[in-house]
């Protein structure tokens, strides 16, 4: 029987669309649905392309709690969550409806560069700055506290002298598009 997953993404979608076409031909795993918390975000023209559904929830959908998000879940059959660049704190009411079945990826080793404002470039710079020598990605599972979430995976890449913090995005961007749909599939299929 194929699990149903939604991704949640607030950009340009670009780990989405790599999701979306790592389980395009999987017998398993079925990413039905893409909701994001902007109307204009890049990751809704993705999922068009990709030809999957997308619902877009405003802000005050989600501080309202997301009584509508959790229906429009329960209408695509959605088992698994997956954050994908969400910039949203999850409503507790969907935290408890899927214990154990939404994880997100940060792009630091947690528990280094994270927290509230902490995503995307904002940790890459970081990481520059406190001159680390590696960091790398963290896939894990989200809780009411931002990335204190159980640790699923880390994957570590170095951190040269001369980096960027555009090198370093390089860096991590390919161990992001490179695992996190492996560790979905290996978590997903645990889940049964």
């Amino acid at each position: 029987m194929t699990k149903n997953i939604a991704i949640f993404a607030s950009g340009s979608g670009s780990n989405a669309g790599n999701i979306i076409r790592y389980f395009m031909d999987s017998k398993t795993v079925s990413v039905r649905l893409v909701i994001s918390n902007r109307s204009k975000a890049f990751v809704l023209e993705r999922a068009k392309a990709l030809q999957v559904p997308s619902e877009v929830f405003l802000c005050e959908e989600w501080e309202s709690g997301g009584a509508n998000v959790l229906a429009v879940l329960k209408k695509y059959d959605i088992g698994f969550i997956v954050l994908a660049g969400f910039l949203v704190r999850v409503p507790d009411a969907i935290l408890h409806a899927y214990p154990n079945k939404i994880i997100n990826i940060h792009p630091s080793l947690l528990p280094k560069h994270g927290g509230k404002g902490m995503y995307g470039d904002y940790v890459h710079e970081a990481v520059v700055a406190a001159a680390e020598t590696e960091t790398g990605i963290t896939i894990h599972y989200i809780n009411e506290c931002y990335d204190e979430g159980k640790v699923i995976r880390q994957v570590a890449c170095p951190v040269l002298p001369a980096d960027t913090p555009k090198d370093v995005a390089n860096k991590v961007h390919a161990l992001e598009y490179e695992y996190y749909p492996r560790v979905i599939e290996e978590i997903v299929l645990q889940g049964e």
